[in-house]
């Protein structure tokens, strides 16, 4: 057991309020608290802005340590207007649905209906619907629309998805599950850390094992990350991640991120860019494109030189670039991507002390090799010849002001940003959360319920990480980037960020998991976590 279970655990206290229901505090897991009483009557007059606000809620609350507690809120109830349907395919123009349901009858599917979606993100200066949604099918069990959808599958109907109406974005009663860490840092004597998976960049581990290996008094899954082989590197940080002094992967340049400091400083969240260049000794200057990832393939678009199809942020999507020069350093494991191309290895000095003709060759323990392919190979050959100094530097701009990296400054990916001030601010078009070409995929990511990991900056400087589970019908329905932001801000942050959610959502309390996995093989594998340690 971790120390912070060494003190016996007290049983749950109740007290009967009109706008509160009781349920478990916690199923599935064995962590208990005393409830804390003040705490819940303070909050009744303050509750969750999700569904109509005559809904039951309840509030459990226990102290993990100084500064420190985490709160558990149950609110809502299965809604009986909420079923299960099979959207056909999400379209731009009403001419386009109605061809479609036209299809479907012809077909034998009659039932079909269009929805149009009017919400785009909110800095989206495109006005008018988002686009429409060809649904068909009302069913009670996911198992009989699921059904539904291989019949239109054997059709030749393609992008099919089976959904939950309470997921939808529209008025439903829920239910919902929110777990809550805030963190008084000037009370708290630990620290708010970032820590990879497996302490290094390759690789991926559930926050269950992280938070286990490092003894963590709490933590949450952080920033997006690389998940298959296609994509590039698993376990890529798909954008930016500093700790201890050291940048580790780049920005997806423009995009929202948490900074937080283990000396008390008040965190932040910035828009942030990052500028590598490597300079030969013989004076010709480069731009890196990337550190401690796969050449070729960048994850979340966002880079520099020329990468296709964008330099622009696009989330989930990976952008490519045939000339590129990577940086890598220790933290990324034991060997460089392989592939075409060549690589040089340089002392802590900047010293070349080997060259090779192909990539995939040791990282030492000091020093960094670069490795490059395309246009890039060619520089190394020409400008890192053995004896030669290479130095490499990086800059980092968040809001437009340069960033000083220290061994007190931690930087996580994210996005988009939620509140700025103390107002709504959802920055999804600017920051790559929705495709000109494809406006469904905004409406799935970013109007429709799902898991949510978000982190907040209230006005007194505590940090406040929070999860809502999602994708589990009658457990909870998650949540959109605008219900997030509602719920940040009632919960006192002034500034707010969504952090990667999904399947990836999950929070620790000690020895347990408080949140409940989406995905269906349980708790999925991640890149890093944020954690709270002594």
């Amino acid at each position: 057991m971790k120390k912070i279970w060494k003190k016996p655990i007290l049983p749950i206290a109740s007290i009967s309020l009109a706008s509160m229901m009781f349920v478990n505090a916690i199923p599935e897991t064995p962590v208990q608290a005393k409830l804390n009483v003040q705490t819940q009557v303070q909050m009744k007059n303050h509750l969750l802005p999700l569904g109509t606000p005559n809904l039951q809620e309840k509030r459990t609350s226990m102290n993990l340590a100084p500064g420190v507690k985490y709160t558990k809120i149950n609110r809502g109830e299965t809604s009986s207007k909420d079923y299960y349907t099979v959207d056909v395919a999400f379209v731009e123009t009403q001419k386009q649905a109605k061809e479609l349901v036209g299809n479907l009858k012809k077909d034998g599917f009659k039932n079909a209906h269009i929805i149009k979606e009017s919400d785009r993100a909110v800095d989206d200066r495109k006005k008018g619907p988002l686009g429409y949604i060809v649904r068909i099918g009302k069913y009670q069990l996911e198992a009989d629309a699921t059904e539904l959808k291989n019949k239109l599958s054997e059709k030749g109907y393609s992008g099919l998805r089976t959904v939950y109406t309470g997921e939808d974005g529209e008025k439903t009663t829920g239910p919902w599950v929110v777990n809550v860490l805030e963190v008084d840092q000037d009370r708290f004597h630990g620290h708010v850390v970032p820590e990879l998976a497996n302490g290094a960049v390759a690789g991926k581990e559930t926050l269950t094992q992280i938070s286990d290996r490092k003894d963590a008094i709490a933590g949450v899954n952080a920033g997006y990350f690389v998940m298959g082989e296609k994509d590039g590197t698993p376990g890529d940080l798909a954008g930016i991640f500093a700790s201890k002094g050291q940048l580790v992967s780049e920005a997806i340049n423009g995009r929202s991120a948490l900074i937080l400091s283990t000396v008390k400083e008040k965190a932040n969240i910035a828009s942030v860019s990052t500028s590598i260049q490597a300079t030969s000794s013989d004076g010709a200057v480069r731009e890196v494109d990337g550190l401690n990832r796969k050449p070729g393939l960048i994850r979340n678009c966002g880079g520099v030189g020329g990468d296709t199809t964008t330099e622009r942020a696009k989330h989930d999507f990976t952008c490519k670039d045939e000339s590129e020069l990577i940086q890598y350093t220790s933290v990324f494991g034991e060997k460089t991507e392989s592939g075409d191309g060549m690589e040089v290895v340089v002392n802590h000095a900047g010293v070349v002390g080997e060259i090779r003709n192909k990539r995939g060759g040791a990282i030492p323990s000091s020093g960094s090799v670069l490795a490059g392919m395309g246009e890039a190979a060619e520089w190394l050959r020409d400008h890192a010849k053995l004896g030669m100094k290479i130095q490499v530097k990086s800059k980092i701009i968040g809001d437009g002001k340069q960033l000083k990296l220290d061994q007190t400054t931690s930087m996580i990916n994210g996005g988009p940003r939620l509140l700025e001030n103390g107002e709504i601010s959802i920055s999804a078009v600017e920051e790559g959360f929705h495709w000109e070409e494809d406006p469904g995929f905004y409406y799935r990511f970013g109007e429709r319920r799902n898991p949510r990991t978000l982190a907040g900056i209230k006005e007194n400087g505590n940090l406040l990480f929070v999860t809502i589970d999602g994708r589990a019908p009658g457990w909870s329905v998650g949540a959109n980037f605008e219900e997030s932001a509602k719920v940040m801000k009632s919960l006192g942050a002034v500034d707010a960020i969504n952090l990667d959610g999904g399947g990836s959502t999950t929070m620790t309390v000690g020895d347990d998991r408080v949140t409940r996995p989406s995905d269906a093989a349980g708790e999925r594998p991640i890149a890093d976590g944020i954690l709270l340690v002594e």
